[in-house]
């Protein structure tokens, strides 16, 4: 099973590809590795994804990438006496430490670390940024907004806080039982989200102690800031464009993306793009010529792995999303651009012996379209 392209494909398992024989499928159709994910699956489910991952490993001969992603810390408000609730923008709307159902003027939010660490001026994006609130006042159990956009709130909508540092770590309770479980079952790597500081991946690797390699899922601003540290401490980045788009502007994230593929590619660290690469094939069995564009260019910019979420997971098209990647991938590699645009990017080699000795390797391998570079170690 050898494939004929450089970049991996790395597709999430869920409901609509859990089966056995499923999982063979999309192997076939290009899949190189699988991304179990733990917001979703429980510690029997997760061991039994694996065994199967690790059964059609033994079938084919071929090695087989298996990445538990933890769900990482998940901040919501509260409830509602009306389970959802109107807003109108410039209204006063306060969120509490009291936990009674709220109402149109007030919410419970069952995290006081938010009310302690937010200041006034900090935005507060409530539903993937549907409501759009601005702190004006802060006391020690509310904090009072201005409503910025948005017409409703309902229960359990997931916050976030582009503006404001939290002082906890990106491992929570959920997670670190789900590391231990995941590590058990010998998975290649643990994927941490929502990381803030090369802290939160300080944390995860004492856990770890060398039994998985670490991804580092780049998905908040506070983690783009600090990009430099956190790339020395992982073995890997994710793009997470989703949530990365809730938190900055955008038009940003296209952007942002360049620039961290560019960094992992100079530290020689892996980089996967993911979030909503061929979404509409969730439902259709071909892609938005949009989709084949953004896929493409994340292989032009030299991303090691592309990802896919739901198209994978819970779509109607799983084998058809995974092939659909694979001829995207491979007609890209093919393209008279490609190389020179990954040669634009290489880094200048630095004035060592190591350096020369491999930049000598990779021009003689070049040159004369050798297939390996053996090295005696």
């Amino acid at each position: 099973m050898r494939r004929s392209r450089k970049v991996k494909i790395l597709a999430t398992l869920g409901p609509a590809s859990s089966e056995q024989a499923m999982i063979h499928k999309l192997l076939d159709a290009g899949a190189d590795a699988f991304r179990i994910n733990m917001s979703h699956a429980d510690h029997a489910l997760m061991r039994m994804l694996v065994e199967r991952i690790r059964a059609v490993e033994k079938e084919t001969g071929r090695p087989i990438g298996v990445l538990a992603d933890l769900q990482g810390p998940k901040l919501r408000v509260g409830t509602f006496k009306e389970k959802m609730v109107p807003l109108q923008v410039g209204q006063t709307f306060v969120l509490d430490d009291n936990p009674t159902p709220g109402d149109t003027k007030r919410v419970h939010l069952p995290h006081p670390e938010i009310i302690k660490s937010v200041e006034p001026g900090h935005r507060i994006l409530i539903d993937d940024g549907r409501v759009q609130l601005r702190a004006e006042k802060v006391d020690a159990d509310a904090i009072t907004a201005t409503v910025l956009a948005g017409t409703k709130i309902s229960d359990r909508k997931g916050v976030s806080l582009p503006d404001t540092d939290l002082p906890v770590g990106a491992l929570t309770e959920k997670d670190r039982r789900d590391l231990e479980a995941a590590l058990a079952t010998g998975v290649d790597w643990i994927a941490l989200s929502f990381i803030q500081r090369p802290d939160d991946l300080a944390e995860v690797r004492k856990v770890a102690r060398g039994r998985a390699a670490l991804l580092a899922k780049i998905e908040k601003p506070q983690a783009v800031k600090r990009l430099a540290e956190i790339i020395e401490l992982a073995d890997g980045l994710m793009v997470a464009r989703g949530d990365l788009g809730v938190e900055m502007p955008l038009q940003a994230v296209p952007g942002i993306q360049k620039q961290i593929t560019r960094a992992a590619r100079r530290a020689g660290k892996p980089v996967v793009i993911a979030t909503q690469m061929l979404e509409s094939m969730i439902s259709a069995p071909v892609p938005t010529r949009a989709e084949v564009s953004d896929v493409a260019t994340a292989v032009f910019e030299g991303a090691d792995a592309v990802m896919l979420s739901a198209e994978s997971a819970a779509g109607q098209y799983p084998v058809e999303a995974v092939a659909t990647m694979d001829a995207i991938a491979q007609e890209v590699e093919r393209d008279p651009t490609y190389e020179s645009i990954l040669n634009a990017q290489r880094s200048t080699p630095e004035p060592t012996g190591a350096d020369a000795i491999s930049a000598a390797a990779r021009q003689i391998a070049e040159t004369l379209r050798l297939s390996d570079i053996i090295t005696y170690t």
